[in-house]
């Protein structure tokens, strides 16, 4: 239950990521909600912001959010 938590926050952060125009602002932005996902079904921050961040980075190599 917590895995799939956590994997459709991930995406959503990706999708949200795709709103900024540099890869850092993406990578902020996937860290930060990454972080809020994680804390929120009891997992590792730090985890999460790390997994998000990199999410964020690479949604526009993926064609996620063009």
């Amino acid at each position: 239950m917590r895995k799939s938590i956590l994997i459709l926050g991930l995406v959503s952060s990706a999708v949200l990521a795709g709103c900024m125009s540099t890869d850092g602002e993406r990578a902020l932005a996937g860290a930060a909600a990454g972080a809020v996902v994680a804390d929120a079904t009891d997992n590792n921050a730090l985890t999460g912001a790390a997994i998000g961040a990199l999410a964020g980075t690479y949604c526009d190599d993926a064609g996620i959010c063009n």
